[in-house]
């Protein structure tokens, strides 16, 4: 093993503003690997935005029409998967030559996700894992993911994977992730709670792995004007305190935590502490007890409406999207396979389909 530079970023988005998110994106990955680091990980909701203290006016029993055009801004500023803003992920990291992790609003189809994508330092998406359980409020806009994205990401320096804010709670998602292999436990958030350094000391030391929570650093001031949280209307006020910090195997906090302010955080870690701190715990090894308890995971992707089609069927099908059945034009819309549309993604994007899992 080896040892690396890795970064957390604690900064705010631009509320419903992806585009400008994505400058300051780009602004701290270039302060990160300015500064040596291989891996800079953001946090929950960075792309998309964190819509603390608003209620999308929501009652039980009844929503507002002002709440429901919040939805419509929130599903504006969201992320398709893949999509354009996807491949400026991709162009970013493949610029600063960094492994890039960030937590985002993903957009599919009506639906919301709070999800978080894994790049490359070649521009590639590597991975995508969706939220499997949104926290209390964050369920009125967000869905829930499966089993069939919890990737972990093989870099030359170590495993990475992600947990997002209270998922970190899940004891047996973390179960199912330490049975990985992650051994640099990325954890975007937007808790800035005290209590939430000793989740972080407590997973480190759990898994024995390298422990990197990014914290949104959130003001009022960076909402648009026509947004009225329980917080305060205020500019100055903070939604979102801050609280990143990085963690060794061990526990040892290396940096941070950052409260009250945007910053950068890096630390070198070697990467040799992973096995060091295995030797007296391996809680998916030899401090495990398969005889008395065990856990099974379902990877298969939840699909609401599944379509099937006989080989006659699927020829119309291809006639279709050729535009050689009877009376059709090439205008038509057309049904492909996933290979003929792999075909039509960025180069970027393709290796989607070859997550490690």
């Amino acid at each position: 093993m080896q040892k690396v530079i890795v970064a957390v970023v604690q900064a705010g988005s631009f509320v419903f503003d992806t585009s400008r998110t994505m400058e300051r994106l780009k602004r701290h990955c270039e302060e990160a690997a300015d500064q040596g680091a291989r891996l800079v990980v953001f946090p929950e909701a960075f792309l998309g935005g964190y819509p603390k203290g608003i209620d999308f006016g929501a009652r039980i029993g009844s929503r507002s029409l002002e709440g429901r055009d919040d939805f419509r801004r929130y599903w504006e500023a969201a992320i398709e998967i893949p999509g354009t803003e996807i491949s400026k992920l991709g162009d970013i990291a493949a610029r600063y030559h960094v492994n890039l992790v960030s937590g985002l609003i993903e957009r599919a189809g009506g639906t919301l996700y709070c999800s978080v994508v894994f790049v490359a330092p070649d521009g590639r998406l590597q991975g995508k894992h969706r939220k499997l359980m949104p926290t209390a409020s964050e369920r009125l806009v967000w869905g829930c993911g499966d089993g069939s994205t919890m990737p972990t990401v093989k870099t030359d320096f170590g495993i990475l994977g992600a947990a997002i804010c209270w998922e970190n709670y899940m004891p047996l998602f973390r179960t199912a992730m330490y049975g990985k292999g992650v051994n640099i436990w990325c954890a975007p958030t937007v808790d800035d709670r005290d209590s939430w350094q000793s989740t972080m000391r407590h997973v480190a030391l759990e898994g024995r792995c390298f422990v990197l929570s990014a914290c949104q650093y959130l003001l009022r001031s960076q909402c648009p004007e026509n947004y009225y949280p329980i917080q305060g209307g205020s500019p100055e006020t903070v939604l979102i305190k801050g609280g990143s910090v990085i963690i060794s195997p061990l526990g040892e906090v290396l940096a941070g935590p950052l409260r009250d302010a945007e910053g950068l955080l890096t630390a070198e870690v070697d990467m040799d502490d992973v096995v060091r701190g295995k030797f007296d715990l391996d809680v998916v090894g030899h401090y495990a007890r398969p005889d008395v308890f065990s856990l099974s995971v379902d990877e298969v992707a939840k699909i609401p409406v599944n379509y099937s089609q006989s080989a006659d069927s699927m020829t119309r099908l291809r006639d279709v999207r050729d535009g050689q059945g009877a009376g059709l034009s090439s205008s038509r819309p057309t049904v492909g396979s996933q290979d003929d549309q792999d075909e039509k993604l960025p180069a970027k994007v393709k290796a989607t389909e070859n997550v490690d899992r």
